[in-house]
C-alpha cells in the first residue's frame, strides 16, 4: 500500500504568501527556474510529513520575509488532515484535535524520501550529513529513536557548556553523560540494524543503476565503540583539555566503499552521484519493508542532471504506485517510457503554481 498526498495548502511558507494543491495518487511535477518557489513545494511536503526541512534546522527562516505569524501548512495525508503551524513554537493537528508534541504528531504519519543533487554530499561531505540520512530513516521506522536522539542532543549540549568552565563541575558532567549513555544505546544500536537493512539493498541499487558489476558496501563507525561509557572513561583527559565531548553517537559516521575503496577519496564523479542514488533508492526500499507501505517520493530536479541510462535505472528502480513530487527545470528528459505518465503537471513562476 502507498502513501498518498491529496491536498497541500500552505500560508507565509517561503515565498509563498499561499499555496493551494490538489494531487492525483501519481503525483506531480512542477516545472519552473531556478529560484521560483519548485523546491519550497517538497519542503512544505516535508515538513507536513515529517516535521523536518531538508535544508534548514532553524523553523524561523521558513516563513515568508515579512509574515508576522510565522507560517502554516496543512494538507489530506494518508486520508487524515494534517496542519502544522509555527511561530515561535510548533502548533499541531490532526484531524482537527491538537497534538501535544512531534511525537504525538509523527506517530501515525506517513513516509519520506527527499531525493535532489545535495545528496552527493553523502558520499563526499562530511560525516554529519550521513548522520543525518540515518537519522531521518532512525525517526520514521526505529521506535524510540527520535526521543533518545532528542534527549542525548539535550545532554551533550549541557556537559559541552560545563566543559567550557575553567572549573567543570565533574559531578554534573558525569550525571548528563549517564542519559548519553543510555540514549546512545538506543541510538548505535538502531544506527546498526538501519546499516544492516541498507547494505544489500543499496548494493543491489548501485549495480542496477550503474549498469556494471560495482560492489557497494556500507559500514558503521561509532565514535564511542561498542561501550560508550568505557569510551568515555579513556577520553575524560582528553575532553577536559580540549573543552569539549569527543566520543559518542554525535561523531559516529557511515562509510562508503566501491570496490573496497574508499568512495569520497577513489570513487569518479559518476560513481559518486551513482552512489548516492542508490542510498536514497535503498532508503525507500527499507521503509516500505519494515513499515509495509510505501513512501512518497520528493525528487528535487534530479533526472534533468542524469544521463539516460542512470535516469531509466532510477525510474525502474522507483516503486510505480509510489506517489512522487518532480521538480525539474526542464522537460527535455521527459519521454513517453518515463514511467511518469499519471503525475499532474504545474509550472511555478515567482512564488505562484499554475
Amino acid at each position: 500500500m502507498g502513501g498518498v498526498i491529496r491536498t497541500l495548502r500552505a500560508v507565509d511558507f517561503r515565498c509563498f504568501p499561499g499555496l493551494a494543491l490538489e494531487i492525483p495518487e501519481g503525483g506531480a511535477l512542477f516545472t519552473g527556474d531556478n529560484a521560483q518557489g519548485k523546491t519550497s513545494i517538497l519542503e512544505a511536503v516535508c515538513m507536513l510529513v515529517r516535521l523536518h526541512s531538508p535544508r534548514t534546522h532553524r523553523m524561523g527562516s521558513l516563513a515568508r520575509i515579512g509574515a508576522a505569524n510565522g507560517f502554516g501548512i496543512a494538507g489530506e495525508a494518508w486520508e487524515m488532515d494534517r496542519r502544522v503551524k509555527w511561530k515561535g513554537g510548533l502548533d499541531l493537528a490532526v484531524d482537527g484535535e491538537a497534538r501535544d508534541g512531534a511525537g504525538s504528531y509523527l506517530a501515525d504519519g506517513g513516509l519520506i524520501v527527499w531525493m535532489g543533487n545535495e545528496d552527493l554530499e553523502l558520499v563526499r561531505g562530511a560525516a554529519e550529513t550521513r548522520r543525518r540520512y540515518l537519522d531521518f530513516i532512525g525517526g520514521q521506522i526505529e521506535p524510540g529513536y527520535r526521543v533518545a536522539a532528542a534527549r542525548y542532543k539535550r545532554a551533550l549540549k549541557a556537559k559541552n557548556l560545563m566543559l567550557k568552565d575553567l572549573r567543570p563541575r565533574e559531578d554534573e558532567i558525569l550525571s548528563y553523560e549517564e542519559v548519553m549513555i543510555a540514549a546512545a544505546q538506543v541510538m548505535t544500536a538502531a544506527r546498526a540494524r538501519i546499516i544492516e537493512r541498507l547494505s544489500p539493498l543499496s548494493a543491489e541499487c548501485q549495480r542496477q543503476v550503474s549498469g556494471k558489476d560495482e560492489h557497494l558496501e556500507l559500514a558503521y563507525r561509532p565514535a564511542g565503540g561498542h561501550d560508550l561509557r568505557i569510551a568515555l572513561e579513556q577520553a575524560r583527559e582528553k575532553e577536559r583539555r580540549q573543552r569539549q565531548s569527543l566520543v559518542g553517537p554525535h561523531r559516529d559516521d557511515l562509510v562508503l566503499f566501491i570496490n573496497g575503496l574508499a568512495a569520497s577519496e577513489f570513487a569518479s564523479e559518476g560513481q559518486q552521484r551513482t552512489l548516492a542514488l542508490a542510498l536514497k533508492l535503498s532508503q525507500g526500499q527499507c521503509l516500505a519493508e519494515v513499515r509495509g507501505s510505501l513512501p512518497v517520493y520528493l525528487i528535487d530536479d534530479v533526472f534533468g542532471e542524469l544521463d539516460p541510462g542512470r535516469r531509466n535505472a532510477v525510474l525502474r528502480i522507483l516503486p510505480a504506485a509510489a506517489q512522487k513530487w518532480i521538480t525539474t527545470t526542464h522537460l527535455g528528459w521527459l519521454d513517453g517510457g518515463a514511467g511518469i505518465e499519471a503525475v499532474r503537471r504545474f509550472t511555478v513562476r515567482g512564488g505562484a503554481v499554475e
